[in-house]
């Protein structure tokens, strides 16, 4: 599997790049309305779930087991379909979709960083699994105790997007590193 996501990295990079996009669109807006966030949130969701997908199509293609990976991009494919079709109700309980999003996310991440070998990545892999899942429970925490109304949720997301997106870069980083050892070797 490790050979597999190190001849994907880029897929990997990619999918970090569009998360760090997904914030500086955020953090670039003037004051972003809860429609637009929520517009927003399908987009980067559908390009997440779609490069998922594909690096996880490319491993079975290989032989590899990445099944972890596969499922996480049609739950990501799944919500943001979900969010295209009723905006409206995604927008009465915006913050909590996020964050139960944020955590089956982050175990599905951890689930599959038990695959991966440390040199490879794995404790990056991990990381960011680890990153999801605390901030989505920080999120429904959140909403919970103001009542679905936090101010500067667009914040909130952007600071999910820069971590997550920061740590799947150091990820792809480390996979590229392990693609390139052999033939520097």
């Amino acid at each position: 599997m490790s050979a597999v996501l190190t001849a994907n990295w880029w897929a990997v990079a990619l999918r970090g790049l569009a998360g760090i996009a997904f914030a500086a669109v955020i953090l670039a807006m003037p004051q972003p309305t809860l429609a637009a966030l929520i517009l927003l949130f399908a987009t980067y969701l559908a390009a997440d779930g779609l490069l998922a997908i594909l690096a996880g199509a490319r491993a079975a293609r290989r032989g590899a087991r990445w099944r972890m990976l596969i499922l996480e991009g049609a739950v990501n494919l799944g919500l943001a379909g979900v969010i295209a079709v009723w905006p409206a109700i995604s927008a009465v309980a915006f913050l909590h979709i996020v964050g139960a999003w944020a955590i089956v996310t982050g175990a599905l991440l951890l689930a599959a960083a038990r695959r991966l070998p440390g040199p490879h990545g794995g404790r990056a892999l991990a990381l960011a699994g680890a990153v999801s899942a605390a901030w989505g429970a920080a999120a429904n925490t959140a909403a919970w105790y103001y009542g679905g109304e936090l101010e500067g949720t667009g914040f909130w997301l952007a600071a999910y997007a820069i971590l997550f997106g920061a740590t799947i870069l150091v990820l792809a980083h480390r996979l590229r590193s392990a693609a390139t050892a052999p033939a520097s070797a």
